[in-house]
């Protein structure tokens, strides 16, 4: 595979970009830096630009199975997994195949699909608490879509969210917020007004609130993955369902992260809850856009053009997002869950047993297939406060030291690390040497 060109400089070469000799190669520092003269920061998503790391991003020319290439052609084992949304591995045949054929059939039409049908169908078969589902996006507009559904039924205004829970970009829940608004250490945003946020309560996670009749609903990530995974104490969930139903209001799982990533009912199935509405992203588009609310037939049925509260949206169910997000599912069988909770906790294994070699205060917890990152000594966080008292640093100079082994985390200490099908026992091996390197050479960094 050649390496991305640069046009200009390939031009000035004489060379046919798509059979570069290497003359008109561009190196990540200069792509980025093109980037950052037509784009906010060079990146789409903040997190991408290594301000909590350090450093410059690699830049992505393409991925294969656990790989990722970057535009010099060094390749990373990725720990990044687009954040969850890849699990079967970058260019999955099954995927490839998919897509290939949906777009032959024409990329957006804005009127139903059968695929879109059969989509909303597999997660209702697989989650019983999704009696109906509405497509959309992205998890953001999930997210956002279930809290105005959940007030628009119940006539009520306020939501309870809990500190260090992500649900995405979207104004009024963004208080408090994990993944990236902790990494960059902001308490939610500038630009949303005080009125926007007014009515949103943020609660300390694992603890549960006692609720009034003024409350729409709790939005809660069943699974905190975007404060190092945090799982949900004993009792916490049920009592979140036992106080919804004694006040009225809605409980809503945000999904997004463990929504067939856990297996196919999710986190609800793990811990045997049944939420009013669920919220769906990554995993459902097989590494495309999406998002999907579901949930009881009486409150999705709230949604227009059945009932009041709006939603609508020009790429909704889009065609090849939809035939990506089938052929994930599809292959997302039993025994690929067995493998995938397998390789977690080996996963686990392999980092813990390399930064305690290297004198590297770490730990790092399994939910299911989920591995989590704590930097520092004493016991694993519960809530926000404690998840914020991992060591930035220490991790920064991991990630540091591990990219240039070939590891690529994710460029921020509140993430999750997701494994995929694509790391097999051999690649493991390859990331047991790799990390034990790395975190030698970030203890010395450390001083």
């Amino acid at each position: 595979m050649i390496p991305y060109c640069d046009e200009a400089r390939c031009a000035a070469a004489g060379c046919v970009p798509t059979l570069c000799t290497g003359a008109g190669v561009a190196s990540n520092r200069e792509l980025f830096e093109r980037s950052e003269r037509a784009i906010p920061g060079g990146v789409n998503s903040s997190i991408r630009a290594f301000k909590a790391v350090g450093g410059s991003p690699y830049v992505v020319a393409r991925g294969e199975g656990p790989y990722v290439f970057d535009v010099e052609g060094k390749r990373y084992i990725d720990l990044v997994q687009s954040y969850g949304a890849v699990i079967l591995g970058h260019a999955h045949p099954a995927i490839t195949a998919a897509v290939i054929a949906a777009a032959e059939d024409g990329t957006s039409f804005g009127a139903p699909t059968p695929r879109e049908m059969k989509l909303a169908e597999a997660i209702s078969e697989r989650v019983p608490s999704c009696e109906l589902v509405r497509l959309m996006n992205s998890g953001t507009e999930a997210t956002s879509t279930a809290v105005r559904l959940a007030r628009g039924v119940t006539g009520r205004d306020r939501i309870l969210t809990f500190a260090g829970n992500f649900h995405g970009a979207t104004d009024a829940l963004l208080a408090a917020g994990g993944s990236g608004v902790a990494t960059l250490g902001l308490p939610g945003t500038a630009g949303v007004p005080n009125a926007t946020v007014e009515n949103t309560i943020v609660a300390p996670y694992n603890v549960v609130p006692q609720l009034d009749e003024s409350v729409a609903a709790i939005i809660v990530e069943p699974v905190a993955a975007n404060m190092g995974v945090v799982a949900p104490g004993p009792g916490f969930l049920e009592g979140l369902r036992a106080e919804c139903d004694r006040v009225g209001a809605l409980l809503i799982f945000d999904e997004v992260i463990t929504g067939f990533r856990l297996g196919p009912g999710g986190a609800q199935a793990k811990y045997d809850i049944r939420p009013d509405l669920t919220c769906f992203g990554k995993v459902i588009g097989g590494g495309l856009p999406i998002g999907a609310v579901g949930g009881r037939a009486d409150i999705m049925q709230g949604l227009t053009p059945i009932g009041k509260v709006f939603h609508a949206g020009t790429l909704a169910g889009n065609p090849i997002a939809t035939a990506a997000g089938l052929a994930a599912l599809d292959a997302l069988t039993g025994d690929v869950y067995m493998e995938l909770l397998a390789r977690a906790r080996q996963l686990s294994g392999v980092l813990r047993d390399a930064c305690a070699a290297a004198g590297l205060a770490a730990q790092f917890p399994v939910v299911g297939t989920l591995v989590g990152m704590y930097f520092g000594d004493g016991p694993l966080p519960t809530n926000f406060d404690q998840a914020k008292t991992t060591s930035e640093a220490a991790y920064a100079a991991l990630f540091q030291a591990a990219l240039g082994e070939g590891i690529a985390f994710a460029p921020g200490a509140y993430e999750a690390v997701f494994v995929g099908l694509g790391h097999d026992d051999r690649v493991l091996d390859e990331i047991a040497v790799a990390v034990n390197v790395a975190a030698v050479k970030a203890v010395g960094a450390l001083g």
